[in-house]
């Protein structure tokens, strides 16, 4: 089983939905930068707080690229 996959069934079991492609990407492009710009555990917590703050994914990339650097 890919990642997309794994996601996607993760997704159907909780009710929510998998990420388009694009969205995909700027998730990954986000926790890269988490992970890059701090301690890789900065990752998925990151994407967990652009998720909850009803951040947009772009918006959250955007913010992340000013932190640490």
């Amino acid at each position: 089983m890919d990642d997309r996959q794994w996601v996607a069934q993760f997704a159907e079991a909780i009710g929510g939905r998998a990420p388009t492609d694009d969205e995909l990407e700027t998730l990954l492009a986000l926790a890269g930068e988490a992970a890059h710009r701090s301690m890789r555990t900065a990752a998925p917590v990151a994407c967990w707080v652009a998720g909850t703050a009803g951040v947009g994914l772009d918006q959250a990339l955007a913010v992340a690229k000013t932190i640490g650097g």
